[in-house]
């Protein structure tokens, strides 16, 4: 049997507590931007890292209004969500220059939604052979950087975008 040793994700294991209420309201409300890994705040929106993962960079983008449903947004959210979706991808060729990306929306829990009461916008970066058999056979997926250079890459990376 091969192992994949991975010492960092133990404080992962050990200290990460169950989520209570909704981490797209919660968070942005504390200002603890680097711990949360929110990486930019619009008006309406903001973008954070996604702190499960598919691929480095996975970007999660959400109003702060605590919405369900694309349909619900006013036409300023519609406006931010898509004007940061455009500001992660840049930031994400920018650091990453990875070949393509999956952008999408999974409205409701049956759709794929794990935080289904708040609208939130995935973007995954994506390289040719990026999807090996570790996913598939072994059920884990290997991200190669820790979460933090990540926020601190990209962050650094948005404020050369945004100027």
């Amino acid at each position: 049997m091969n192992r994949l040793w991975a010492p960092w994700r133990l404080q992962y294991i050990e200290h990460t507590p169950e989520e209570q209420g909704c981490i797209f309201c919660d968070k942005p409300a504390r200002n603890r931007d680097a711990e949360d890994y929110i990486l930019h705040r619009g008006e309406r929106c903001f973008i954070m890292l996604n702190a499960f993962p598919y691929n480095n960079g996975h970007l999660l983008i959400a109003p702060y209004r605590h919405v369900p449903d694309l349909t619900d947004l006013d036409e300023d959210e519609q406006r931010d969500l898509l004007a940061l979706t455009n500001l992660g991808l840049k930031a994400l060729r920018e650091v990453y220059h990875p070949q393509g990306f999956n952008v999408g929306i999974n409205i409701g829990q049956v759709a794929g939604a794990g935080i289904a009461d708040h609208i939130h916008l995935h973007i995954v970066p994506r390289w040719s052979g990026d999807t090996n058999f570790m996913p598939v056979l072994g059920e884990t997926r290997v991200v190669p950087q820790a979460l933090s250079e990540s926020h601190e890459r990209l962050r650094e990376a948005i404020g050369m975008v945004t100027g």
